[in-house]
């Protein structure tokens, strides 16, 4: 039952992926979309044949690295199905979403069959309505995929009542609004997939909670070269600061033998660079919650996003490192706003940030303003192909160096993400 899918290189495309989390607003997962990197999308087969091939170089593509520990939901057709190339992928971090406008064939049922008892997972897309083919594959089918915004909201509630009673359990796609995502969570939406917990709320008289606005104080003084005795007095006026960078000092990614116990060794150890970027990482965890860190979609996207303004830097500007630290706070301060509900222009001036920095975060303007526009339109689940490869010629970036910045940046966030989940030594702050 082979069907030949030919590997393609990885600078034929570009990866979008779209978090997908749950009533928690936890992160559970992305749906992974492979665009063609073409000009001329006519010289390009269709967007799942384009998986379909990915799907054949996954492991040369790194696939497995994009996904981790997550869900990805990756679209296939009846070609995708019936070859065995889809034994490539990690059955239990997958979900395979098929297209509601599929031919169901005996042969594509018996398939389905066989892929759920190999231990797949499988997802409807694209429904708008009952119908006997959808029917045919529910047997097969976990979770039901409801575009709510091509579903009027009255045909949308009898909707879900119905797959509710089939004990299917429903994602709602195409979530960009904070109003969107209350209406599905209230219709009984087990999941939610879309940027809308990106979306920047600011609230007038809005206060920093106090481990945010001790962190813009650190901030603060780190830019300002303050000495480490300042830093450090500052830093004990929040306890859950103090234990949350003295669990990050003793994990693995640095390597130490024996525990560092004390702040003033922390800061020894981590230096300004590095304090400098961990405490812009930690404006996004809620110590309070428990694996709210690690699931915070928030704080992983922000992670992301700074280090592919960093590898793009590094690209463009080699050798570069202050240039490279610019990059890297504009990426991971791009959310503060989201995050903390203040205006940007407010956030920026209480940590006094440069003129590079509010420039871009301000009017996307400057170098620093070019690559995170670039960053953000990659983001974009149907990326604008046309101003994505303008963008990377006119700052003289390949596609190919490009996917290769992307894989890394998730990879690093996804990094991120397991490094806050481990469990903090015994402290003495």
């Amino acid at each position: 039952m082979d069907v030949a899918l030919k590997p393609t290189a990885a600078r034929d495309f570009f990866l979008a992926r779209q978090p997908i989390l749950n009533r928690a607003q936890e992160l559970i997962g992305y749906e992974l979309l492979f665009r063609s990197a073409m000009e001329n999308v006519a010289d390009v087969i269709d967007d799942v044949k384009a998986t379909a091939s990915v799907i054949a170089g996954a492991a040369e593509l790194g696939l497995n690295n994009v996904i981790g520990s997550w869900l990805g939901f990756i679209n296939v057709d009846a070609e995708v199905l019936l070859s065995d190339f889809i034994f490539f992928l990690p059955k239990e971090h997958i979900v395979l979403e098929i297209l509601e406008t599929l031919k169901v064939t005996p042969l594509i049922v018996k398939r389905m069959e066989m892929l759920a008892e190999y231990g797949f997972e499988f997802a409807l897309d694209d429904v708008v309505a009952d119908s006997p083919e959808i029917g045919t594959l529910l047997p097969y089918i976990k979770i039901i995929k409801i575009d709510v915004l091509a579903v009027p909201p009255e045909k949308l509630e009898q909707l879900t009542r119905d797959y509710r009673l089939l004990n299917k359990e429903l994602l709602a796609e195409k979530v960009e609004t904070l109003e969107q995502y209350k209406i599905c969570e209230k219709l009984g939406f087990d999941y939610f997939q879309g940027y809308f917990f990106a979306k920047p709320v600011v609230l007038a008289g809005q206060k920093l909670k106090p481990l945010n606005s001790i962190i813009l104080q650190v901030l603060t003084l780190v830019m300002r070269n303050a000495n480490n005795g300042e830093i450090v007095r500052f830093i004990k006026q929040d306890i859950a600061l103090s234990l949350m960078l003295l669990r990050l000092v003793n994990t693995p990614v640095y390597g130490f033998r024996r525990y560092i116990a004390s702040l003033g060794q922390a800061l020894l150890v981590l230096g300004d660079r590095q304090l400098k970027r961990w405490l812009q990482i930690l404006l996004y965890v809620d110590p309070t919650r428990e694996g709210g860190s690690t699931l915070s979609p928030l704080m992983v996207l922000a992670a992301t996003r700074g280090k592919m303004l960093e590898l793009c830097s590094e690209r463009l500007r080699p050798r570069r490192p202050n240039v490279s630290d610019i990059a890297f706070s504009v990426g991971i301060l791009s959310l503060a706003d989201t995050l903390l509900n203040v205006e940007m222009r407010v956030i920026l001036a209480q940590i006094s940030a440069s003129a590079e920095i509010r420039d871009a975060l301000l009017s996307r303007s400057g170098f620093y303003g070019e690559i995170l526009q670039l960053c953000e339109s990659s983001e974009l689940f149907d990326i604008d192909r046309i101003r994505v490869l303008g963008m990377l010629e006119k700052l003289e970036l390949s596609a190919d160096d490009f996917y290769e910045i992307q894989k890394q940046s998730i990879e690093w966030g996804r990094n991120i993400s397991d490094n806050m989940r481990s469990e903090p030594a015994p402290s003495q702050a």
